[in-house]
């Protein structure tokens, strides 16, 4: 068979089909619909999903970034309290970020963790708070939170582990406002109910109705000490050794210090023997004069000549007369 044969019986079938397609398309309209409207549906729905879990994954980022701010906030709280610069209501941004974010979102889990986050955010800022909390700041913060529990309660009836740690929230805020048989009850409660076993905010409630009594007892801390002034170090005295001065006066100086640098310096003071007689510095010792004297050899040496004692004799005195002096002997006479 020729090419040209083959695309004349070619062309010759298209044309019947497209011919016929009319009639064709009149008697299976039906199905032509039903699967035109499965393939947009199918379209649709996948669009759908992918966009959805899009947003979801976005609101759980930004419910991320939220909480870490909140942890961010404490430790600058806690750097800038060291340094007598920080301040604790830098908490109340990401708590309010956090109520919107709860209001906005269509996730109740979500919504319920942020209101917990929101609530925790409003009663850590009471505790980092530097100056005294007044009784009317304690009422009106603790109440914000506590309505912020409620709600998430609402939101989280069908989650456990979270409605769990909503109640225990506020049993938190029942003991901070001195509500302790209202939180009691709160612990009680979580504790018996069976829904909420295996949450972490069980054993929470048991250790808390174990310890609430020591909670109970006012705790007043002493004002902060005011510390010491730091005496500078006394400076360090160096003198030449004096090669004239006795040994004992050559040694250094020691000073004894204890180990607190406010405590005033020991000094002791080198021995000095105070029967060695002092002299001054620099000043050449005398030398003893040495007398050299010439010994000639087979000479005896001659022994120093004594020289004979002074006798003093009394004269005879006789009576009637006149005493004389008599002087001694002159040995060159």
């Amino acid at each position: 068979m020729k090419a040209e044969h083959r695309h004349e019986l070619k062309t010759n079938a298209l044309a019947e089909w497209l011919g016929n397609f009319p009639q064709w398309a009149r008697g299976n309209l039906v199905s032509i619909i039903i699967v035109l409207a499965t393939i947009v549906a199918a379209g649709a729905f996948y669009t759908w999903r992918s966009y959805g879990k899009s947003a979801r994954l976005q609101e759980q980022y930004r419910f991320t970034g939220l909480v870490n701010q909140i942890s961010n906030r404490k430790m600058q709280i806690l750097g800038g309290q060291a340094q007598e610069t920080g301040s604790s209501s830098i908490l109340f941004e990401p708590a309010r970020n956090l109520a919107a974010f709860a209001n906005s979102t269509d996730d109740d889990n979500l919504a319920a963790m942020a209101l917990i986050k929101q609530a925790e955010a409003l009663r850590t800022e009471l505790h980092y708070r530097t100056e005294t909390v007044s009784q009317q700041d304690l009422v009106a913060q603790i109440g914000r939170a506590r309505q912020s529990y409620t709600d998430a309660v609402k939101k989280s009836s069908d989650n456990p582990s979270l409605a769990a740690a909503a109640k225990f929230g506020l049993g938190l805020c029942e003991e901070e406002l001195g509500n302790f048989e209202g939180a009691r009850r709160i612990y009680a409660e979580i504790a018996d109910n069976a829904a909420f076993d295996g949450t972490v905010s069980v054993t929470q409630a048991k250790l808390r109705l174990e310890t609430m009594d020591d909670y109970k007892r006012n705790v007043v801390f002493s004002p902060k000490p005011r510390p010491k002034p730091v005496r500078p170090p006394r400076p360090i005295k160096i003198r030449p050794a004096d090669a004239n001065s006795p040994p004992d006066a050559n040694r250094p100086v020691v000073v004894i210090g204890s180990t607190d640098a406010n405590a005033p310096a020991v000094t002791r003071q080198p021995v000095v023997d105070v029967n060695v007689p002092a002299q001054e510095p620099n000043k050449a010792a005398a030398k003893p004069q040495i007398k050299v004297v010439s010994v000639e050899p087979n000479v005896p040496t001659k022994a120093p000549e004594a020289k004979a004692p002074t006798v003093t004799v009394a004269p005879v005195v006789e009576p009637n007369s006149t005493p004389k002096t008599t002087e001694p002997n002159d040995p060159g006479m």
